[in-house]
């Protein structure tokens, strides 16, 4: 299966229930989501997938149905929780917050609370794939950075009340199966469309963006975009999804759209809001192309790191990987490592020049290329078989022998490379 390039807009901020309905939308399988689920074996709730519409636009909607008793519930959208979880509920909340709070050793123990090691330990005993547990401990781990900052305690003092902790864990694990269901690779995401104003949480009033969405968007280099719309539109959840999943920071100029899927919020504005996720594919040109440029200084390294390195960079994907001799500060002698790759392979790149490298930062700029239009043959000579690499520029023809075919040949003959070389450009000649 190929692997696929996902574009999140969020013009109508994001949450979790409108991100998996987004996803599912796209072609995500839902035996697959709901067999996952089951195996997380948390209790209590189960799953409604429907259609509906948003300001006349068809969307799927995606509902954590929360069971207790019988009555229905009514709560502040979004916000705290602050009741007793003793009855049956449709869990509508828009756009739903992560439930957490400080746990205190008076408070009302009638209810369970999970802390981080313990949503860790449910997801790594499930049965859905590594990427998707990898996927959602990620997600959990930045709201609850984002949440113990806003409460200025510790992250392993953070507690997801126990009916909280189901709608976190279903909303975020859900996303996860999804992404890893379609083979998702990477990720752009524009901005966050937010509200304004103040909405009402078990700690009191607080302010939108709430202070957990700040925190996350602050810390993970997310773009926010304030509009009229009184009320929350992004919640610490959804706000965790796109840190998680964001591997690239631009759409590319030119791109065609594959797929499209529409996930309903719970809200209605006076715009759909809606979450429309797209599956894309950056437009190729023939004989020109954008390239990304990545360096970095590197004047601690040994001869074999730097090696190592080049090696895995090209296996991943790099289109050239090359070294500079320079003098760093105090006269030191160093390498510049330049790389050359797609715009898609920008965090693969990153990622592994920061984990076998001393590298701190790197430099990164988009550089154009003019290639010639090239053809593979294979040519029929006196040493059998040697495959040729042709370069069309207009009327003219170049010419340039595989060298792994050439070494053999001579390391067979005891040639010269140049003698050999001659002698199977001589049969192109005579084609």
């Amino acid at each position: 299966m190929s692997k696929k390039t996902l574009y999140l807009e969020c013009y109508s901020g994001i949450s979790g229930d409108m991100t998996v309905a987004a996803l599912l939308d796209l072609g995500a399988d839902e035996s697959v989501l709901r067999k996952s689920l089951d195996s997380l074996n948390v209790q209590g709730y189960k799953i409604e997938i429907k259609r509906t519409q948003k300001c006349g636009i068809d969307a799927c909607d995606f509902n954590v149905i929360l069971e207790h008793d019988k009555h229905d519930h009514s709560h502040e959208d979004n916000h705290g929780h602050d009741h007793k979880h003793e009855h049956e509920h449709n869990h509508k909340h828009d756009n739903n917050h992560s439930h957490i709070h400080e746990h205190k050793d008076n408070h009302d123990n009638s209810h369970e609370h999970r802390n981080i090691e313990d949503i860790y330990k449910i997801i790594n005993e499930s049965s859905i794939s590594n990427k998707a547990k990898s996927i959602s401990k990620d997600i959990f781990d930045i709201i609850a950075k984002a949440e113990a900052k806003a409460h200025g305690i510790e992250i392993q003092k953070v507690h997801f009340h126990e009916v909280g902790a189901i709608d976190s864990i279903v909303d975020i694990v859900a996303v996860s199966v999804c992404i890893d269901n379609l083979n998702i690779e990477d990720v752009i995401v524009s901005e966050l469309y937010e509200g304004t104003g103040h909405v009402k949480c078990q700690h009191g009033i607080i302010p939108v963006p709430v202070p957990a969405v700040v925190n996350i968007i602050s810390d993970n280099s997310l773009s926010i975009k304030l509009t009229e719309v009184k009320g929350e539109m992004v919640t610490p959840t959804g706000a965790g999804i796109a840190a998680s999943l964001k591997t690239l920071d631009t759409l590319p100029d030119s791109y065609k759209i594959n797929k499209i899927g529409i996930g309903a919020g719970k809200k209605d504005f006076e715009k759909a809001n809606i979450l429309r996720a797209m599956i894309i594919e950056k437009n190729k040109t023939n004989n020109s192309d954008e390239l990304w440029t990545i360096e970095t200084n590197l004047d601690d390294c040994t001869g074999e790191c730097l090696g190592f390195t080049m090696e895995k960079l090209l296996e991943t994907g790099a289109k050239d990987v090359f070294y500079t001799p320079i003098y760093m500060k105090k006269n030191r002698p160093a390498y510049k490592l330049t790389v050359l790759c797609i715009e898609e392979d920008i965090h693969s790149m990153e990622t592994i020049i920061f984990k076998n490298t001393t590298s701190i930062g790197v430099r990164k700029y988009k550089v154009s290329r003019t290639t010639l239009n090239r053809e593979i043959i294979t040519v029929n000579t006196e040493y059998g078989q040697v495959v040729v690499k042709v370069s069309n520029n207009g009327n003219e023809k170049y010419y340039n022998p595989e060298y792994e075919d050439i070494r053999r040949i001579c390391n067979s003959s005891n040639l010269g490379f140049q003698e050999v070389v001659a002698n199977v450009l001589k049969n192109i000649d005579n084609m």
